[in-house]
């Protein structure tokens, strides 16, 4: 993790784990109060310049980690940051900030959350099945 302070480590917006046991996706639709944005603001953490891209939720047994909030600096408007990230091909600059939050302060900031993980190597993201 660390604290983003003078780094460029190059990393990918991909959850990942020490095994990789177990992959997926997250889907989550935003509450309309108490977003992540408005936390960020509450504290003083985000500038009105930056726009919200991506946050990272980690759990390890018995590890605290903070949720990691990806921002990027430019406009604070949806269209002008899609046209940014749109035409830059290479790595996308951001500022993380880390946040402390426990898995349901974290979780409560979503109206909806839904994780869907399959056995690593079947590759079955994409596939329909049929339950029987």
């Amino acid at each position: 993790m660390g604290n983003g302070k003078g780094r460029n480590k190059m990393e990918s917006f991909k959850a990942s784990t020490q095994y990789g046991d177990w992959e997926g996706t997250v889907s989550a639709d935003a509450a309309q109060a108490n977003s992540l944005r408005e936390l960020l603001q509450a504290r003083g953490l985000i500038k009105p310049n930056e726009f919200l891209v991506a946050a990272s939720f980690y759990y390890s047994e018995g590890e605290p980690n903070p949720v990691r909030a990806l921002v990027f600096e430019g406009e604070n408007k949806y269209e002008s940051v899609q046209k940014v990230l749109t035409a830059n091909s290479g790595p996308i600059p951001v500022r993380e900030i880390n946040v402390e939050l426990t898995a349901e302060e974290f979780l409560r900031l979503f109206k909806r959350f839904h994780v869907m993980l399959t056995w690593h190597g079947f590759e079955l993201e994409e596939r329909g099945y049929s339950a029987a």
